[in-house]
This record gives C-alpha cells, structure tokens and sequence, in this order.
C-alpha cells in the first residue's frame, strides 16, 4: 500500500510518476524499494488520469452520506444502522479501486 500511497503524494506534489521519483519517496519514508514491486505499480498507473479517478472518489465520498436513508424505529431499525455503518458499497469500493488500476 505504500507504493500506491507513495504514487499519490507525488500527483499530489505535481511530480512526475516515475521509478525514480516513487523509490525517492519510498527511500525518504524508510522504505527500501522493491524494483519489481516499483515497475509493478508503474505499469498498472500507465494510462490512468489520477487527477480524475481522485475526483471520482470525492464524489462518491461526499454523496454517500447523503444516499443514506433515514433512521426508524421499530424492528428495522438495527438493519438500517447496519446498512448506515458501510456507507459506499463493496462493490462500489472495488470499482473505484480497480479504476486506479486500468
């Protein structure tokens, strides 16, 4: 996971995605980097507009909450808090996730 977090904070610092500057973060943050793992990420992030896929993921982040029905009372009650606690659905969280990924 730090890789990808790794590959964030250089979008996020304008910096190119490259080897060089993702084992430079990696190296900063005590990591030593793995070459393979490095070439991995690289080679799934190619073609992939970060810039968008992040404001996706905003979107979604802030419309879940509102998506949320509202809390009854009576026997569905528990069922419903169950349902607030995931928020975004698994299958929408994977979706966004394989969307980092090609």
């Amino acid at each position: 996971m730090e890789y990808v977090y790794g590959a964030l904070l250089l979008n996020a610092a304008g910096k190119p995605i490259d080897e060089k500057g993702l084992s430079g973060v990696l190296t900063a943050a005590g990591i030593s980097p793995d070459t393979a793992r490095v070439k991995a990420l690289l080679a799934s992030l190619e073609g992939v507009d970060l810039a968008a896929v992040l404001a996706k993921a905003e979107t979604v982040a802030v419309a879940a909450p509102a998506a949320v029905p509202e809390k009854k009372d009576g026997k569905g009650k528990k069922e419903e808090e169950k349902k607030e606690e995931k928020g975004v659905s698994e299958e929408e969280a994977a979706e966004g996730l394989s969307a980092l990924f090609g």
